[in-house]
């Protein structure tokens, strides 16, 4: 039998690690309390996140928005994360677009005929919303000189800043965790605009997780975002609390990538 795994891999920063091993001990703890069997005791760092997504031993994880609905992916929302970030209120965020400080663009139209980084073409923050942003702009269905995949939030930055790209959308709460540990990325970048908002990344289990154990997941959560000796873990992630995901909280993304179709912008180019 496939033993449980857990996961928080997409704000796991080094220097946030540690919290995110705290959090979930927390998390582990409360659920063998409440009768929970075989319950991971660490976080599963090796298997790529798309896999895990997928994985019907999946106990606990952090999915993006846009493959939940688009693939249809066997996950089953607990709650969504509040995080104190710029461009991130109650359960959303938003994706931040930058360039160079020594750029002279002050709107994203500025860009047209420039080079953008992604850093997936599936992804809800640096795909989806940018596309959403851009898609008023571009009734042609060209907008960028050239599109280029990077491979995450980070690996962006730096094309931005080496001058491989001149504009990029970043998850909101990557960037904080960026701004505040790795200082130097960001100062050398500057924010021209804000995407329209979506739900921020909900914290997830597999549909196959049994019902009983969703409401110790659920239980258990909730009882860590208010335990005082995690609060410590809790603001190295810029965690604040949790929102609820209601039916149909995802159904905006798709609807935005529909948006984008409508005026004839189905692919960001």
């Amino acid at each position: 039998m496939t033993l449980p795994v857990a996961s928080l891999p997409m704000y796991d920063h080094p220097a946030q690690a540690g919290a995110n091993d705290a959090l979930w001990r927390a998390i582990a703890e409360r659920l063998e309390a409440r009768g929970v069997r075989r319950v991971p005791h660490r976080l599963t760092r090796t298997a790529a996140p798309g896999r895990l997504w997928r994985d019907p031993a999946l106990l606990f994880g952090q999915a993006c928005g846009y493959p939940l609905v688009t693939e249809h992916l066997p996950l089953r929302v607990l709650a969504l994360p509040v995080y104190a970030a710029r461009g991130s209120e109650g359960g959303r965020h938003r994706s931040l677009i930058v360039t160079r400080a020594c750029e002279g663009g002050e709107t994203l139209a500025a860009f047209r005929g420039r080079r953008a980084a992604i850093n997936d073409p599936g992804s809800n923050t640096g795909m989806n919303l940018f596309r959403a942003a851009v898609a008023p702009l571009a009734p042609g269905g060209r907008f960028f000189a050239e599109v280029i995949v990077t491979g995450a939030h980070r690996d962006s930055i730096r094309a931005v800043l080496r001058g491989e790209a001149d504009v990029a959308a970043i998850d909101a709460v990557t960037y904080a965790g960026i701004e505040r540990f790795e200082p130097a990325l960001t100062e050398g970048l500057r924010i021209v605009d804000q995407t329209p908002s979506s739900p921020t990344l909900p914290f997830v289990t597999s549909t196959c997780t049994p019902i009983e154990t969703v409401s110790a997941l659920r239980m258990a959560l909730a009882d860590a975002m208010d335990d005082p000796a995690l609060a410590e873990a809790r603001g190295t992630l810029a965690l604040t609390g949790l929102a609820a995901a209601e039916a149909g909280s995802f159904d905006g993304l798709s609807g935005l990538a529909r948006q984008a179709d409508r005026v004839g912008y189905p692919i960001l180019a």
